[in-house]
């Protein structure tokens, strides 16, 4: 990183913004987008400072100062973690903002994964959207209430669940490996704590595993095994993945393992 491409960073967002939009006059511009004093004033640090940083001349700023020039100029997440790495050399302190449903784009991805279940999870492992095929295999989702689609109140206190797996034991502590990397990673540890508290009180198996001296390991990729209640034993290859720009979901997906596990799944789709 050099200060003159944190500067040139800074000036080409700056002049992407409307200064009318944001409650400036846009008379008498020279220029596109906001002045500098204007981003100043937005961020609430000194004109004179903001202008060094532009021409390649202050000091690193602080993570808090950065935050606020970030607000200032409307970045969007991947804008602001592109702006720490020139500024600072890392990206900025994960923040957990909280899932308010996904995108119609996300649902159509969802869909057109059919027929292989697929659902997006929250970092706090709440179920916020799936497709048919989930419904089928996993769970009918819509028929619970929102607070009860989370992955570690099912397997932990739901009798069904543990029917559903081969090797509960060994799914149970991947589960909670995951699960305590993916809140770290997504600075959700706040928000997962009450889950935490309320699984620990309830189950002495998810007590035990959360305050092992050394946590289970994480897993993204595997082979599931599933007994349905209706066509029996089904392997699946499990994947999870990030969802761009969204540290708060996971898009989670259940690959038929052997091509009778495929066909047979597409048959039960279409009864």
């Amino acid at each position: 990183m050099t200060t003159s491409q944190l500067g040139e960073y800074l000036r080409d967002r700056r002049t992407r913004l409307d200064p009318a939009a944001l409650g400036f006059s846009s008379e008498r511009r020279r220029t596109p987008g906001l002045r500098r004093e204007e981003v100043a004033q937005r961020a609430n640090i000194s004109p004179t400072w903001y202008t060094w940083l532009e021409q390649g001349r202050g000091g690193a700023p602080s993570a808090a100062v950065l935050d606020r020039i970030a607000h200032a100029l409307m970045l969007t997440e991947r804008e602001r973690e592109h702006l720490f790495l020139l500024a600072l050399g890392r990206p900025p302190q994960a923040r957990y903002q909280g899932a308010e449903g996904v995108t119609p784009r996300l649902q159509r991805l969802l869909d057109v994964l059919d027929p292989c279940p697929a659902v997006i999870r929250t970092a706090t492992w709440d179920v916020v959207a799936w497709n048919r095929a989930a419904t089928r295999v996993l769970m009918d989702y819509a028929a619970l209430e929102p607070q009860q689609r989370n992955v570690l109140r099912h397997l932990f206190l739901d009798a069904r669940a543990r029917e559903a797996q081969y090797d509960w034991d060994s799914v149970a502590r991947a589960v909670v490996g995951s699960f305590r990397v993916e809140a770290a990673r997504a600075g959700a540890a706040a928000a997962v704590q009450p889950l935490v508290d309320e699984l620990s009180r309830l189950s002495p198996e998810f007590r035990a595993l959360w305050n092992e001296a050394e946590p289970p390991p994480s897993r993204h990729e595997a082979v599931k095994q599933i007994r349905h209640p209706v066509l029996g034993s089904f392997a699946f290859e499990y994947s999870a993945f990030a969802v761009d720009g969204r540290t708060d979901l996971s898009l989670v997906v259940y690959n038929p393992a052997t091509p009778g596990d495929l066909q047979r799944l597409r048959d039960l789709l279409d009864s």
